[in-house]
């Protein structure tokens, strides 16, 4: 089984992540779901413009942290089962929820869909951190050097929950038969919304983004997604004398650390040719996860579709 950019197998089977825990980990992240709790989240429904007639097309807006107003769409049955499941998707890093008719055949086979817009990205959800609209990249380091809540990450990451709390009050939603989906920053996401929300009950993360950012430096890799780690250093740190407070902040926002609290059923895949987001750092989250779990690998596949998994994911799903 080839390998080039990374580990052998068997040492990427038992790897556990460089990149370093915060020793107020937990209580950050608890404090950050009490206060999506406390939010009123002023859901608002509005008709899309694409419907069909077998699937109920919405706008689905949310007022999160910061006051930020985050945008999903969902997409649902016209004669919904009651106590149906849910399907929660996540986009890749600095794209949008895609076109409704990418999620038409769940709703056909009766699931409820919801498609996060992350803040200050593609779509039309609001990074309020200074600004309103898109802010695009960027969004690794944004907040790092301020206080750790205002880290951008963690909003998004509780953006994923608290969308994850709205599906599963919608009526006629089994709130223990949904799932999350999503690939690159889309499998970080559904780590991280599982991980925060517990009762998911499917995860199914494709080469997840977000994992290990002290490994993907150390390799060398850190352009394309992760390139502002380099672009942070040399404008800001040239000489790394905050090497390591920089990469313990860094782990407030790292999928790995949260990956222990996942309780629902994960099927994971990973090209081992990745060089985006190397397959050490996926490993590094996917180890930690002690819940039932399996990994698809593709040896000669990197960052790139992997045929055969989006089949293989809603059979995952449909066991719901």
């Amino acid at each position: 089984m080839p390998i080039t950019i990374d580990l052998p197998l068997d040492e990427l089977q038992t790897y556990n992540g460089r990149n370093p825990r915060p020793a107020d980990f937990d209580a950050f992240w608890d404090d950050g779901l009490a206060e999506v709790r406390a939010l009123d989240p002023q859901v608002s429904l509005e008709p899309a413009e694409f419907q069909t007639d077998f699937a109920d097309c919405s706008h689905l807006t949310f007022t999160g942290t910061g006051g930020a107003r985050v945008h999903a769409q969902l997409l649902r049955p016209r004669e919904p089962k009651d106590g149906h499941p849910a399907l929660i998707k996540f986009h890749g890093y600095s794209a949008n929820a895609g076109d409704w008719v990418e999620k038409l055949g769940y709703v056909a086979a009766g699931f409820t869909v919801a498609a996060l817009d992350c803040r200050g990205q593609g779509g039309p959800s609001e990074d309020t951190g200074g600004v309103l609209g898109t802010t695009l990249r960027g969004h690794i380091m944004r907040g790092l050097d301020g206080p750790p809540q205002n880290m951008l990450f963690r909003h998004i990451f509780l953006d994923t929950a608290q969308l994850a709390r709205i599906v599963m009050a919608l009526p006629g939603v089994d709130a223990h038969r949904v799932g999350v989906y999503g690939g690159s920053q889309g499998g970080g996401l559904s780590l991280a919304c599982a991980a925060l929300e517990p009762r998911i009950k499917r995860v199914a993360p494709v080469f997840p983004f977000l994992c290990d950012y002290q490994r993907v430096w150390e390799m060398d890799l850190d352009d394309r997604a992760y390139e502002e780690l380099r672009y942070y250093f040399r404008r800001f740190d040239p000489l790394h004398k905050r090497e390591q407070a920089v990469f313990t902040r860094l782990g407030y926002i790292d999928v790995q650390h949260l990956a222990p609290r996942i309780r629902g059923d994960v099927l994971m895949a990973t090209g081992l040719r990745d060089e985006i987001c190397p397959p050490s750092t996926q490993f590094a989250a996917y180890n930690k996860i002690t819940a039932p779990k399996e990994m698809v690998l593709y040896p000669d596949f990197g960052h790139e579709d992997l045929p055969g998994f989006d089949d293989r994911v809603f059979q995952f799903m449909m066991n719901l």
